[in-house]
């Protein structure tokens, strides 16, 4: 075997190895990468023969084994099946900084797997998934444009750490992930504390410092291995020079004409395609057998062209908006009267309904990944339909780009929610998107904040969010910086950057490069951009809504949170839950109960007040159980009928015995004439039993006394009942001796 290996030091006695040749060697290339005691295995396997696409067939996939933290899988077979919603970002992170760095005419089916194959409880799989994918591809033969590296810098007091470890992180108040080359940023994607535009660049800086290290060390790991500058040859496209340049002679000028006419997303659809319909026709049956699909390809990079320098040359864009313009807006709250809150946020041909959802401790979601187990009480879900860009395809389920862009809208809102004490609900959004031209995980993120002021949920600030743009030409050093970009734009760019946040500063952000060199002035030209953007739509937001309402919903959920002891929460839920399932049952509640470091944690709720106070009741008798007290009036039911009275409960688990005598004025022959099992009565406690403690009850004494009632005298006055019997004298003095006789020898 022929074993390297190159270390990379991360400082404070931490570092990161690499290590090719021991395993999976019959793979295109493969590493093992470790930090601590956390180890990925990274492949990449391309076919020789490209596939008739004109794209890259990149395949991404990271999966995290169970057994690489000392676990079992859940569910019934108990074996690692369909990735997490964690996994599918993490594919999502390594896929979107390693697609722009492969060649523009390489066609081959291109698979990159990464696996956690073991995990230390301190050191983020994540921050080094991006590196070891690189890694695999950089001691392989397949042609890239890299390296590349992957990192997370995190601001933990005060100051920028790259990597840091999950103990870090928990108190940082930015958390980014950001891939680059030795010479640009290719990829960045975070959340943060209100933080200033500055302070984001600042970290970004940082990150491409550990980056440009990184890469460093794959390079010299493949010229250890004989990789370095030694990739396979390829030959995926064969192209007309001839018909290139007529088309572009011909094609250019029309769609730099059609694209200043300022038109909705289908009219621009269809001019474009009379245009390109229109050349087709010039072409005869054997030319478009032999060159339609080269003729194609060259109308649209003539279309991408002519568009790209209309922009430059004359600031303008498809729609007719100069490049700081915003497109119109308008909104809508309590849409949905059914639901807890709603809002409609349009911006253009792009609209997002989302609803409001507030719900219990028990509609938490249980986080159960390899390495996580928590539970999660803020949920964000996005649906992205077909007919939203007017297409038809059937459904297969979530796709992973709506897990990305639910997750990115989930960071945005997740800072300004306000604390657990001040909000005990599980909060869920779904955004559904109803058309889509350009940014709907921004329009999400707006409507989301709409949302959750109409469902009165006390947000510490509105949040709003714009996607921006990037148009270059490097040849002539010409560049365009573009708000809330259409989904054109997106297509025909040179950058996706999504940026969110609060008056006072930045929430999250997503940014997709696709061309290298983007400086680190036209970065902060961006955001200063961002941010007036941002300020203008959460403006126009707040005309609608000004601040969360005064109170939730009528019809939404009312919680009430109740600390207990520890000791009491086994008396409180019953054998079997047979307890709380009876009180909820009665008073018609939801009721949830945890312990926390040794109390018992209460939750009730319901939307009518009085069932929450009758359950609040019930569990306050028992677990801050009341003394009877003697001469207080109670009002109980009636458990048991005996011949001689009725068990009743004073307080829950509290029996006292309502004797017979004690029923009425009057003599009450029978029981059951006066009283049923399971019937409310009202009395008053007289006594206990000084013997046995038992509680003695009466009902009589609550009752008006009958006119003319003469009680009987009690026992102590009737007299010496031996008074007339006379001297009975020794009763025993003519008895005699008794008679022998057999013993009892029992």
């Amino acid at each position: 075997m022929n074993i390297q290996n190159q270390t990379i030091d991360l400082g404070n006695g931490r570092e990161i190895t690499i290590e090719t040749g021991k395993l999976a060697k019959q793979a295109h290339g493969s590493v093992v990468v470790r930090s601590g005691d956390t180890m990925l295995l990274a492949t990449i396997v391309s076919s020789y023969e490209p596939m008739d696409v004109d794209f890259l067939p990149l395949t991404v996939d990271y999966r995290e084994k169970y057994a690489a933290a000392g676990r079992f899988p859940g569910g019934f077979f108990k074996r690692e099946a369909r990735p997490s919603d964690t996994e599918v970002l993490v594919m999502r992170l390594v896929d979107r900084a390693l697609r722009p760095l492969f060649p523009g005419d390489y066609h081959a089916g291109t698979q990159v797997m990464i696996q956690l194959m073991s995990a230390d409880k301190e050191v983020l799989p994540d921050s080094l998934a991006g590196f070891a994918a690189s890694a695999a591809i950089a001691v392989s033969d397949v042609p890239f444009d890299g390296p590349m590296s992957e990192v997370r810098v995190a601001r933990v007091n005060g100051e920028f750490v790259i990597n840091p470890l999950r103990s870090e992180l928990e108190i940082a108040d930015m958390d980014i992930m950001v891939a680059g080359t030795m010479d640009s940023i290719v990829m960045v994607e975070g959340e943060m504390q209100e933080v200033s535009e500055g302070e984001m660049v600042d970290a970004i800086e940082k990150a491409h410092e550990a980056i440009k290290a990184q890469c460093e060390a794959q390079n010299e790991l493949a010229k250890k291995v004989g990789a370095f500058g030694n990739k396979r040859e390829y030959n995926h496209e064969t192209h007309d020079e001839e018909l290139r340049g007529r088309i572009q002679d011909e094609m250019y000028p029309k769609f730099y004409e059609a694209g200043k006419t300022g038109a909705t997303k289908e009219e621009r659809k269809s001019r474009f395609s009379e245009l390109k319909e229109a050349f087709m026709a010039t072409m005869s049956d054997e030319d478009k057998a032999e060159k339609g699909g080269l003729a194609s390809d060259y109308i649209k990079s003539a279309q991408k062209k002519a568009v790209r320098d209309l922009i430059l040359n004359e600031g303008l864009r498809l729609d007719g908006r100069k490049t700081t313009e915003i497109r119109p807006i308008w909104t809508e709250v309590d849409y949905l009267p059914g639901c807890h809150g709603s809002s409609i946020f349009t911006r253009g041909e792009t609209q997002s309904l989302t609803t409001l959802t507030l719900g219990t401790k028990l509609d938490e979601q249980l986080i159960d990944g390899a390495l996580v187990r928590k539970n999660e009480k803020f949920l964000l879900h996005y649906n992205f339909p077909p007919f939203s860009t007017g297409e038809e395809r059937p459904l297969r389920g979530t796709s992973r780009r709506e897990v990305g862009h639910g997750n990115l809208a989930l960071r945005a809102l997740k800072p300004v929610l306000p604390p657990t004490d001040e909000c005990p609900y599980t909060i869920r959004l779904v955004s559904e998107i109803l058309e889509s031209n350009g940014s709907s995980s921004m329009a999400t993120v707006c409507a989301g904040t709409l949302a959750l002021m109409d469902g009165g949920v006390n947000i510490k600030a509105p949040v709003s969010g714009i996607a921006m743009g990037l148009i270059t030409d490097l040849d002539s050093g010409k560049y365009a910086i573009l708000s809330d970009i259409l989904g054109d734009e997106d297509h025909l760019g040179d950058m996706d950057f999504k940026v969110t946040g609060t008056a006072d500063g930045i929430t999250a952000c997503q940014m997709d490069i696709k061309i290298k060199g983007l400086s680190f002035d036209q970065l902060r030209e961006a955001l200063e951009q961002a941010r007036e953007g941002r300020h203008h739509i959460r403006k126009a937001m707040l005309t609608e809504i000004s601040e969360p309402r005064d109170d939730y919903k009528d019809h939404a959920p009312r919680i009430v949170s109740l600390e207990v002891p520890g000791d009491s929460i086994g008396a409180i839920i019953g054998p079997g839950g047979k307890i709380i399932q009876e009180i909820q049952a009665e008073t018609e509640t939801t009721i949830s109960i945890e312990d926390v470091d040794g109390k018992g944690m209460v939750e009730i709720a319901a939307s009518d007040k009085a069932a929450i106070d009758a359950a609040l009741t019930r569990i306050k008798q028992i677990a801050f159980p009341p003394t009877v007290e003697v001469g207080e009036e109670y009002e109980g039911k009636v458990k048991t009928i005996m011949p001689y009275g009725a068990f009743v409960e004073v307080l829950p688990g509290i029996d006292g015995l309502l004797h017979v005598s004690e029923l009425d004025w009057k003599r009450v022959e029978n029981v059951e004439d006066v009283l049923k099992e399971g019937e409310l009565v009202k009395f008053k406690v007289v006594g206990r039993d000084p013997k046995t403690g038992k509680i003695k009850l009466s009902r009589k004494v609550l009752l008006p006394k009958p006119e003319g009632y003469v009680e009987r005298p009690p026992r102590g006055d009737r007299g010496d009942r031996r008074r007339d019997r006379g001297d009975r004298g020794d009763r025993r003095r003519d008895r005699g001796p008794r008679p022998e006789g057999p013993k009892n020898e029992g």
